[in-house]
């Protein structure tokens, strides 16, 4: 069963005079970890806002559970608030270094309930004892687990990573990367992962969607895509793709994160 489906999905700026997306149209199954990549203007943060109804397409559709909500306003779209959430790529930008860590995981909530922060903040492998702190006291692997606890506090059934390890070095990527595998199936959800780097989402998901410069060119099983790529742009990513299993292999087990 689809729990995302997008159809002919195009987002222009007139203004800036850019054709974000053309023509995208994709699903993407309950408990799947699906991959999105491309390079760096190649239409996937554009992907992600419209996915989270952060911002509207200029036309085509995305439904949500079997519901259209490209097209809902703000105010009937609390269902997929909770839903869906989003862990973005710079943790220090996306926590507020002004609020401790109980009241940052507690905000998607909207009450604080220490239980199930001390709960989220073991499911991260983060001690409850971090409750307490700020986000300037933890490493860089540690505040992306903070903000992978605040995208679980209100339970939802979609999470979006974008590009979430990109900010990180080698060694803390991979604990990030087991970390958010475990979690997708501790917590039975379904993984939205964003990627410039092939080698990454390979390591983490089960089917992939290629963009290039607002159109997606390749669609399949990973392993399909990766051994028989039918696109000349997939076959220059998996070129310049690092072996991320090689450096996972022998970093694996860092204590940075």
């Amino acid at each position: 069963m689809s729990i995302i489906e997008v159809r002919d999905l195009e987002r222009r700026y007139a203004r800036r005079d850019v054709h974000a997306l053309r023509g995208v149209s994709f699903d993407v199954e309950a408990g799947q970890r699906f991959g999105i990549v491309g390079e760096s203007g190649s239409g996937k943060s554009t992907l992600v806002r419209l996915l989270a109804a952060l911002d509207k397409p200029t036309a085509g559709t995305v439904s949500f559970q079997g519901k259209r909500i490209d097209n809902l306003p703000e105010r009937r779209l609390g269902f997929l608030r909770s839903e869906l959430q989003i862990v973005f790529q710079d943790p220090m930008g996306s926590l507020d270094p002004r609020m401790r860590v109980l009241d940052i995981v507690s905000e998607p909530i909207g009450h604080r309930e220490p239980d199930r922060v001390t709960e989220l903040l073991a499911a991260v492998g983060l001690p409850a004892d971090a409750a307490q702190r700020y986000p300037h006291q933890f490493s860089g692997g540690q505040r992306q687990r903070i903000s992978i606890a605040r995208a679980l506090a209100p339970n939802p059934s979609v999470l979006i990573a974008d590009e979430p390890v990109s900010a990180l070095d080698v060694s803390v990527r991979g604990q990030i990367l087991d970390l958010l595998g475990s979690l997708v199936d501790q917590f039975a959800l379904t993984l939205v992962f964003v990627s410039h780097d092939l080698g990454v989402v390979r390591h983490v998901c089960d089917r992939v969607a290629v963009l290039r410069r607002g159109e997606l060119v390749e669609l399949g099983d990973v392993a399909q895509v990766y051994d028989a790529p039918q696109h000349e742009y997939t076959r220059e990513l998996l070129k310049a793709a690092p072996n991320l299993r090689a450096e996972l292999a022998r970093l694996r087990g860092g204590d940075d994160a």
